[in-house]
């Protein structure tokens, strides 16, 4: 194997030039770009007094595409989506199949109520309420000072 230097002096241009287009055709590539790299949403997740929520954003996805699954504390949201279109008219130059899909998973805590887990979808966000048990929500109290 050896190496090869490269310079921006006129010598070397055209293999620079080369090798930066054979780069810039892969990387730019659709299949690359749209299939190869995972998109996985975005999750805020906020704590009350009362409840832990998640939010997930998912957008041009409907509450069917959705699998919400608890296995003993973690909770599984997941989404696969095939498209398929039935054309009879096979001419086609290219066509590219649309397949997605991700899952992500949180650990929760001991305080949270499993059997009270409601989620609803909205406007492309996925918003899912973890109620606290009653012994882990906080009682705001004055303590007086002897």
């Amino acid at each position: 194997m050896s190496l090869v230097k490269f310079s921006t002096g006129n010598k070397h241009s055209e293999l620079t030039r080369g090798f930066t287009d054979i780069f810039e055709s892969f990387l730019n590539d659709s299949f690359i770009s749209d299939r190869m790299i995972s998109r996985v949403p975005a999750v805020n997740i906020m704590e009350n007094e009362d409840n832990y929520e998640i939010d997930l954003a998912a957008p041009g996805l409907r509450k069917d595409d959705f699998k919400i699954s608890l296995d003993r504390n973690l909770l599984t949201i997941s989404v696969e989506q095939k498209t398929e279109i039935n054309e009879d008219n096979k001419h086609w130059n290219k066509r590219e199949f649309s397949y997605s899909s991700f899952a992500r998973s949180f650990a929760l805590p001991d305080s949270a109520d499993d059997g009270k887990i409601e989620a609803e979808y909205h406007n492309g966000l996925l918003r899912i309420y973890v109620p606290k048990i009653e012994e882990a929500k906080t009682v705001a109290r004055r303590i007086a000072i002897k």
